[in-house]
């Protein structure tokens, strides 16, 4: 299996540390050459794939081969060339009349700042390049450039201490390093591809299903043939996310003529898209080992060409473009699902949404925020609703729910049931069965 330890690192000394950063800067400021040969040759032969490769990046190798040694130049222009097919693949995607996986336009790859504004420090590391060594003092050693060894009288390798266990620890074959700076946290980070055995993959415990409503207000909604119901609600994450986009627009506001960016509005981009993967990675392996927990062995996830179809108005079109990314939730999901034995299934959830469970109707049922309503006297929550009919479907079989679902809240580090200290619980049942009302509150609000 193919998985990633990623951890914080930290040079030993000062002069450990500028030298990293020296690093890290030539890095990036070869990333841009490399970058702005090709995006002229591209933008001179009218998009024409080509000439693209024809920018001389041997001689740009040997500018900066003094400083980043010669394999993390190389790999520094081999990931550059990563970036320009990935964006030649999408562009084909997209003038292809019978995908609809791209609907915008894709961006050629972009540059990593200027020396004014400040570059965004990163760089990559060949796997024979780098040697880590776990234990109670784990550290990573990184070859750096003869020019960096004499500037710094240094022995040739760069020794970073590292903060932290690694998730996987005992691999077969390591892949190339990613190390940057994280301007957001302060922290030198390192990305760690590596290779693990399958034995480390467990097994499912029964062969029970389950199946995910995938949405903007609650981002989850889970349905297991065991019974159990799970709800991950969105809303004060998307707040966060929109406080931030329009952050992020009122300094754009305020640039120059000329200007389109600062390290200020980066920094918030990066901060924004680092909350919005934290909490959709912690809800991966929430989930997963819950259903895991109930003997669980296939997951059926609706298909991601009608979860993101255009919606009319700009907040839903920004929750399911922007916020939520379900593709690379669904590529998370399918990762942390592979170490449980948890198989992914993919299938068409059309009119989940609409269906009533009690009459079949989906013509009559009418949906007011999370309320689903049917003139057949239903009325329930309807992503849970709506998971219900999907599992259905999929198994050919009734399925009873439990009387109290559970509906989860990201409290900006995990999806725990504990509550805050001045906070009501975050666990909360959903079910109207199960509170105490005066017949004023909403199916699945407390009093």
């Amino acid at each position: 299996m193919k998985r990633t330890n990623t951890f914080a690192v930290q040079p030993l000394s000062e002069n450990g540390e500028q030298l990293l950063r020296d690093l890290l800067d030539a890095s990036a400021a070869l990333w841009n050459e490399v970058n702005y040969q090709r995006l002229m040759r591209y933008n001179d032969e009218d998009g024409f794939e080509g000439d693209v490769w024809n920018a001389d990046t041997g001689h740009l190798e040997g500018k900066y081969k003094g400083v980043l040694g010669a394999s993390t130049a190389q790999q520094v222009i081999r990931k550059n060339s990563e970036a320009w097919r990935g964006f030649f693949h999408l562009k084909n995607q997209y003038h292809d009349s019978s995908n609809t996986s791209v609907t915008q336009h894709p961006e050629p790859p972009g540059f990593r700042g200027n020396e004014d504004d400040g570059r965004q420090l990163k760089t990559v590391i060949r796997n024979t390049s780098y040697t880590i060594e776990w234990g109670d003092r784990s550290r990573l050693d990184i070859l750096v450039g003869s020019e960096l060894k004499d500037r710094y009288e240094h022995t040739g390798r760069l020794r970073l201490e590292i903060a932290g266990d690694p998730n996987w620890p005992d691999y077969e074959k390591q892949g190339r390093l990613d190390l940057w700076y994280d301007e957001t946290d302060r922290t030198f980070r390192a990305s760690q591809p590596v290779t693990v055995s399958d034995e480390t993959r467990a097994t499912p415990l029964a062969d029970e299903t389950a199946a995910l409503d995938i949405g903007a207000n609650n981002l989850v909604a889970c349905t297991t043939t065991t019974g159990e119901q799970y709800l991950y609600r969105g809303q004060d994450l998307f707040a966060r996310f929109r406080e931030t986009t329009r952050e992020i627009a009122r300094l754009q506001s305020k640039l120059e003529d000329g200007r389109y960016s600062s390290e200020r509005i980066r920094r918030l981009y990066r901060k924004r898209t680092r909350r919005r993967d934290h909490a959709q990675e912690a809800l991966c392996r929430d989930v997963i080992e819950r259903v895991y927990a109930d003997g669980v062995d296939t997951v059926y996830i609706g298909e991601l060409a009608g979860v993101l179809e255009t919606h009319w108005f700009v907040e839903v079109n920004a929750k399911t473009h922007n916020f939520w990314a379900f593709r690379k939730f669904a590529d998370r999901l399918a990762c942390t699902a592979e170490e449980y034995g948890i198989s992914i299934e993919v299938q068409s959830e059309a009119w989940t949404s609409q269906e009533c469970p009690q009459c079949g109707s989906t013509d009559r049922t009418t949906r007011h925020q999370d309320t689903l309503t049917c003139p057949c006297g239903f009325e329930g929550h309807a992503d849970l609703t709506a998971s219900q009919t999907f599992l259905e479907r999929q198994t050919e079989q009734e399925v009873r729910p439990m009387a109290r679902p559970v509906r989860f809240e990201w409290d900006d580090h995990d999806w725990s049931g504990q509550p805050h200290p001045h906070d009501s619980p975050k666990e909360v049942r959903t079910d109207r069965s199960t509170i105490e009302t005066d017949g004023k509150v909403a199916s699945g609000e407390t009093a």
